[in-house]
């Protein structure tokens, strides 16, 4: 009955209206496709009267172009046309950047996280090689030239034996390279103090057991006569002196209290009185105890004089060492350039260094009993060594991983044909370990598959011996590429930097590259143009000192003149 009455009303409504009403009403009713409140006139239908007819606050809210679309004004009146027009520019406007921005973000979501891994074998896509892969820039590289070899014309200032100060004496401790320096800074030392030097010893190294001798590796008669004129070289105690052995056990004769890269001055005030007192003195411990900044330019070119000079192989390790060079060369029937790769991930390394690496969790448990036991005050009980290893793999403190170290030398352009020479210890982890970059990199041989085992059993009695020819077979190389830091490293990268800047020494920016494998966005492209723009420097180009700068990784300034 409502239903009908409700209609009814209606019909008399419609019937009793006036023609004007009529006439809107068929207007209407010839429009059907538009609601009642458009069709109607605003004094007919009024929608603050009609309740039914009400419009919520929030469409009300809505922005003129929007209720205009909506129906919600009439699109005939001049505001809603304008509005019309700003919203159709704006969705035109939009439409046409998304268009723009579809071949970059197609191009972000096909390109991988820098390298696809399957495995243990790691997919790069292939990099466009530069020109400059082999070696420096002609320009940059032939700016400097090396001066510190002895010059025929100098005047030697070497007093007489019954003039010197005194005796010095030193144990060269710790592996091949830490030695080598060692006895550049007893020379210098030496020249200090107008002191005799006896001839060094090497101290037989704990981790190595090795028990070489100076004469075992050096040419001594080379040794002695190129510096003649500089310093006064004795091969062994004088043999006046009958105590021989309080050089190695008295206090009385040693002098202990000398800091870490201690000043010329400290050892004229400290040292010295003490040498003159009892004429022979032994100077222990000696590792890194003459700085480099504090002591003078000629005292610096000295040491640089005896590293790059004086301090010869025996000449049948220079000629096994010229062998698998020129077997680097040839491994591919004709002349090619090679790479040497010093890769620091011994077991030693990465357990001091307490950085955290890719493994499953028994090798992480076996590594952290290692730790525990080879060091336990750092170790302590573990806690803290999380955050830690963290932080020093932000800073680039450590030691690259080999796959790591192939998806860099990817980056750089370095071809799958490459032929690298690795110079290492064991790796720890093994072959699993070593086969992101051996599947990489295909040619990689170490002097052991250069040379037969009879070549290499003469050399073996010596661990020293072994490190020689590594070190020289890296220094002849066309590139060098370090992985970690190091005595080995740096001696080679500053006798390269010293024999010419065109050879190329890449010291990886491991900071930036820890944050770039860290990266869950970074694409291949963008890692390649980073690691580009981050090594156009790190390639042993000439570099000016500064304080407390490492002489034997750069010899710049006081041991190179302008060309």
């Amino acid at each position: 009955m409502a239903e009908l009455r409700y209609s009814g009303e209606r019909s008399r409504g419609a019937s009793g209206s006036s023609p004007v009403k009529r006439e809107d009403a068929s207007a209407a009713a010839a429009t059907p496709f538009l609601p009642s409140s458009v069709a109607a006139s605003d004094h007919d239908l009024d929608r603050d009267k009609d309740p039914h007819r009400a419009t919520s606050p929030f469409i009300l809210s809505l922005p003129s172009p929007l209720r205009s679309l909506l129906s919600l004004e009439d699109p005939r009146s001049p505001s809603a046309s304008f509005s019309y027009r700003i919203l159709i520019a704006f969705l035109s406007f939009t439409f046409f950047l998304l268009l723009l921005s579809i071949p970059s973000i197609w191009k972000h979501l096909s390109e991988p996280y820098i390298c696809k891994k399957e495995g243990i074998t790691l997919h790069c896509p292939p990099t466009k090689e530069p020109t400059s892969l082999w070696e420096n820039p002609h320009a940059a590289a032939t700016s400097w030239k090396p001066c510190a070899e002895r010059r025929p014309n100098e005047i030697s200032d070497v007093p007489s034996e019954n003039d010197t100060s005194g005796y010095i004496f030193i144990h060269a401790e710790g592996g091949l390279n830490q030695q080598r320096i060692a006895i550049c800074n007893a020379v210098a030392v030496a020249k200090i103090m107008n002191a005799t030097l006896i001839l060094p010893v090497l101290k037989q190294d704990q981790i190595w057991k090795d028990q070489t001798k100076f004469e075992d590796i050096f040419d001594v008669d080379h040794f002695i006569n190129y510096l003649k004129d500089d310093v006064r070289i004795v091969p062994d105690i004088p043999d006046w002196f009958t105590e021989k052995t309080e050089l190695f056990t008295s206090i009385k004769r040693t002098v202990k209290n000398i800091p870490k890269y201690a000043s010329a001055q400290f050892y004229i005030d400290n040292v010295l009185p003490r040498v003159k007192e009892k004429k022979i003195m032994s100077l222990k411990p000696f590792v890194d105890r003459l700085g480099y900044d504090n002591v003078p330019t000629e005292i610096n070119r000295l040491r640089c004089r005896v590293n790059y000079h004086a301090l010869k192989f025996l000449p049948d390790i220079d000629e096994m060492a010229d062998k698998l060079a020129a077997r680097m060369r040839n491994r591919t029937g004709g002349l090619n350039p090679y790479m040497a790769l010093h890769l620091r991930f011994e077991k030693g390394m990465v357990g001091l260094s307490f950085c955290d690496f890719v493994g499953t969790r028994e090798e992480k448990a076996m590594m952290a009993a290692y730790r525990q036991k080879e060091w336990p005050r750092r170790y302590k009980n573990g806690s803290h060594l999380w955050p830690l290893a963290l932080q020093k793999r932000k800073e680039g403190r450590c030691p690259l991983e080999p796959g790591e170290v192939a998806v860099i030398l990817r980056a750089m352009g370095y071809p799958r044909e490459t032929q690298i020479y690795v110079a290492s210890g064991q790796v720890y982890g093994g072959k699993n370990r070593m086969a992101p970059l051996r599947n990489m990199f295909p040619n990689l041989v170490t002097k052991e598959d250069l040379a037969s085992k009879e070549d290499m059993d003469h050399f073996r009695k010596h661990v020293t011996s072994l490190a020689a020819l590594d070190f020289l077979v890296c220094l002849k190389s066309d590139v060098f590429v370090m992985t970690h830091g190091g005595n080995f490293a740096k001696l080679i990268i500053g006798a390269r930097r010293y024999m010419g800047h065109r050879l190329k020494s890449i010291k990886p920016d491991k900071g930036l590259m820890s944050k770039s494998f860290g990266d869950p966005y970074m694409g291949w492209a963008s890692f390649v143009e980073d690691v580009a723009i981050t090594h156009q420097t790190r390639t042993g180009l000439p570099e000016g000192t500064f304080p407390n700068y490492d002489l034997w990784e750069n010899p710049l300034t006081p041991c190179m003149c302008r060309a």
